[in-house]
């Protein structure tokens, strides 16, 4: 496959493009990042999903600024297993997916297949809401026939395929653009106290003492770091072609690491914008009980004093959902073909994740009201981090393993700071468990 043309008719799913754009060896360092930029891109959107906008809005209205550091923090720790992902990836030839069907016996490999999957539902009831709650603030239809339009996003995946990758991270670039500008203008047009804004990047006890803090930064933790996104991560990589030498992957290993690192920064960033947007807007004006997207969104124009602001919190919603359903729609490609060597059209696979989604999104809705959206999206997101273990173990135990990674196998330092990380994370999901059981 590493004799793959760099064309735009390149097929859409990522197994069919591995070793498909050059990352031209000798070249200027500019250019070397602009060919490696992208696979950080795409997994970026993930982070800047509907779900992350309902946990960070009410965690912003209900305690102000004092959750921010949960957002830097989870973001560290997304950049920490993303790095780790991609040097999978790239030293290996494999997914991680892969790798776990080569390294654990079917007993093992089954349920992370499934817990991976579960993650990709979730995240896509997250998206389904998301947009169908875009399309009822944008143009006043009601949120089951949004859901309805919302299934139809699967004619995107159809007009792409036959498209080059880079094509598809182009697409995912101007809807980036799209949220980060629309919630730069907005932060503008609340002038925030920068002051309390950095205070709340000091970690502090509100998550420990207050169990809905610590229900709302477990929701932003498993919204941050979205477990199939490991997945994705360690096979996106590879459409980039690496020469078989420990130089090339050294020097692959370092662009894609930069690649990584500044697009997750930028997902940071618009994460702590939508946080701060709902400390500034709503908690600092007593409006501390904004759980729901759609209240945030009818609250802002009256409080802003400008009726652009509200248009510009949609028209990024409806960015933030049709962004990742590209992501979705990979990662789960690349489960079935890693886990179970199964491989479908990606259009099919779109059908069944889609359908997966709708089920919980209508019920939901047909059983808790239109005004439960906020708490069927913070929902979704705690699926996440549950799940987000299972996905942590087998990636922080192969990258740590000199017989799969030779000498690129994790150091004692990023070894103890991954399994530290996911003691943490495992221990916060115990926590939550046991705080909702008593």
């Amino acid at each position: 496959m590493l004799g793959l043309p760099t064309t735009a008719t390149a097929p859409f799913c990522p197994s069919e493009v591995h070793g498909s754009i050059a990352l031209q060896q000798g070249a200027p360092l500019w250019k070397r990042l602009l060919r490696v930029a992208g696979p950080g891109l795409l997994v970026s959107v993930g982070y800047m999903d509907p779900g992350n906008w309902a946990t960070d809005i009410e965690a912003g209205s209900r305690f102000g600024h004092a959750l921010l550091w949960v957002v830097l923090a989870s973001s560290l720790a997304a950049m920490l297993l993303q790095t780790l992902s991609l040097r999978l990836g790239l030293v290996t030839g494999l997914d991680l997916a892969q790798a776990c069907r080569e390294r654990y016996r079917p007993a093992v490999r089954l349920p992370l297949w499934l817990m991976a999957e579960l993650a990709i539902v979730a995240c896509d009831v997250a998206e389904v809401l998301g947009t169908a709650l875009a399309l009822h603030l944008l143009f006043g239809m009601s949120l089951l026939a949004g859901v309805g339009i919302a299934a139809l996003d699967t004619v995107i995946v159809l007009g792409l395929k036959g498209r080059g990758f880079r094509q598809v991270e182009a697409i995912i670039l101007g809807l980036v653009m799209t949220i980060g500008v629309c919630y730069a203008v907005q932060l503008v047009l609340v002038g925030p106290d920068w002051a309390a804004v950095a205070r709340g990047f000091i970690p502090n006890g509100a998550a420990v003492h207050d169990s809905k803090a610590l229900l709302l930064a477990i929701g932003i933790l498993g919204a941050t770091v979205m477990p199939h996104n490991l997945y994705l991560h360690s096979s996106i990589v590879q459409t980039r072609r690496v020469a078989d030498t420990a130089a090339a992957k050294r020097d692959a290993i370092r662009l894609s690491t930069i690649d990584t690192l500044v697009s997750l920064t930028l997902a940071l960033m618009v994460n702590a914008a939508i946080l701060i947007l709902a400390a500034t807007a709503f908690h600092a004006n007593g409006h501390r009980d904004v759980t729901e997207i759609q209240d945030a969104y009818h609250l802002l124009d009256p409080l802003v004093g400008s009726s652009i602001a509200s248009v510009l919190f949609g028209v990024a919603l409806l960015a933030a959902g049709q962004s990742s359903t590209f992501t979705g729609t990979i990662a789960g490609q690349v489960l079935m073909e890693g886990f179970l060597r199964l491989k479908i059209p990606c259009w099919q696979r779109r059908l069944a994740t889609r359908f997966l989604a709708l089920v919980p999104a209508f019920i939901g809705l047909l059983w808790l009201g239109e005004a439960a959206v906020g708490r069927l999206l913070v929902a979704s997101q705690v699926v996440l981090s549950l799940q987000l273990p299972f996905a942590m173990w087998p990636l922080i135990r192969l990258t740590g393993d000199r017989a799969v990674m030779g000498g690129f196998a994790n150091g004692p330092v990023v070894r103890a700071l991954s399994w530290l990380l996911f003691a943490l994370v495992t221990g916060a999901n115990a926590a939550l468990l046991w705080s909702l059981a008593g």
